[in-house]
């Protein structure tokens, strides 16, 4: 029960946020009482905690997978955009922003795990392209490596980027590809055109 509980918040978190969703409303989504939540869970905030625990793992294993298949690395960006975007739901209530808002300490614990399994896989995938020559030789690893993850983040701060003017996939699209055409060789950008074109079609 208490996996099903996990499940069913996160779906609901994702999709109205972590402030509006009431446990209530996550007893009649399960067709339970509240005190059986509360049999696994002290209160929201302990729930809360263990949900975006879940969601971490599950994202974090889901990256370690298409890390290990050791694909292009401009190709290996996408798959992991993709992946995240579809366990993310496109964020459309800005969990992120909530989470922040109303649950910094949760909030700040899930930020230095993400930048750490994020600088992993963000740096091996800069110094794989580097090697394959898609990558210029000339970058800063490391700096890049921080960058990215800032403004990763950034993008998806609804003061900078608000939802009704632009949408979390589109932000993350326009994001990557500006990444990328400021550290690709001609082969790389070559490459980077031929995917683009491909998602397009």
């Amino acid at each position: 029960m208490r996996e099903k509980i996990i499940h069913k918040s996160a779906d609901l978190f994702l999709s109205y946020g972590f402030k509006s969703v009431t446990m209530d409303d996550i007893a009649n989504a399960l067709g339970i009482s509240k005190k059986t939540i509360y049999l696994h869970f002290d209160n929201k905030t302990k729930l809360v905690e263990a949900t975006t625990l879940s969601m971490f793992n599950i994202i974090s294993h889901g990256i370690d997978c298409i890390c290990a298949l050791e694909k292009n690395p401009i190709e290996e960006i996408y798959d992991i955009k993709r992946f995240v975007s579809e366990h993310l739901k496109d964020e459309k209530s800005s969990p992120q922003y909530q989470l922040q808002k109303y649950y910094p300490k949760i909030f700040n614990s899930l930020k230095n795990k993400q930048f750490e399994v994020m600088y992993k896989c963000v740096n091996t995938n800069l110094n794989r392209g580097v090697e394959l020559g898609i990558y210029r030789d000339t970058i800063n690893v490391d700096f890049i490596t921080r960058i990215y993850f800032n403004c990763m983040l950034a993008i998806k701060d609804d003061n900078l980027f608000p939802n009704n003017t632009f949408s979390k996939n589109m932000l993350m699209e326009n994001y990557i590809e500006y990444h990328l055409r400021g550290i690709c060789t001609i082969k790389g950008i070559e490459i980077l055109n031929e995917i683009i074109q491909k998602n397009q079609s």
